[in-house]
């Protein structure tokens, strides 16, 4: 009985191990996910609005600037993103931002069901101001086709 309660903790650990692992690589993105647009205007009412939740929800990690130096961020690997790096976040989409957000990769959470949809397209407006991006970039052609069949809420 101990021989397989042993085998099983190994088990757990190697599989455990394994997922750490491919959660190293790059997100993985649907094309439909990267050509969403977001629907609110870049305006100071939802900047307001976002930076509570930010610093509520995010600033532990990504620190108060963004700069991926927050108080808890000693402790994750791989550690937060820094969101003040405009060469890296001009390369994302909106789409894209708002994916990360609201489906959370180990270490960051998902925040779908804590979050409504219009504090995550806050927040990639938020994200956005703090790398002083500008306008995001446009998705691949291949990705600005209409997506059909069930909308993401």
């Amino acid at each position: 009985m101990r021989l397989i309660l042993l085998l099983g903790a190994l088990t757990l650990i190697v599989v455990s191990g394994g997922l750490a692992v491919l959660h190293r690589g790059p997100w993985v993105i649907p094309l439909a996910e990267k050509a969403r647009k977001n629907p609110l205007p870049d305006t100071q009412a939802n900047l307001a609005a976002a930076k509570p939740v930010y610093s509520n929800k995010c600033s532990d990690c990504h620190g108060d600037t963004g700069k991926g130096d927050g108080p808890d961020a000693m402790m994750y690997d791989p550690s937060p993103s820094d969101l003040t790096d405009a060469a890296k976040m001009n390369k994302l989409t909106d789409g894209e931002i708002f994916y990360q957000i609201t489906e959370g990769r180990k270490p960051m959470p998902s925040f779908k069901k804590k979050l409504s949809e219009e504090q995550r397209w806050q927040l990639v407006l938020f994200v956005r101001s703090l790398a002083h991006s500008g306008v995001p970039p446009t998705p691949p052609e291949s990705a600005q086709q209409p997506a059909t069949g069930n909308k993401h809420n």
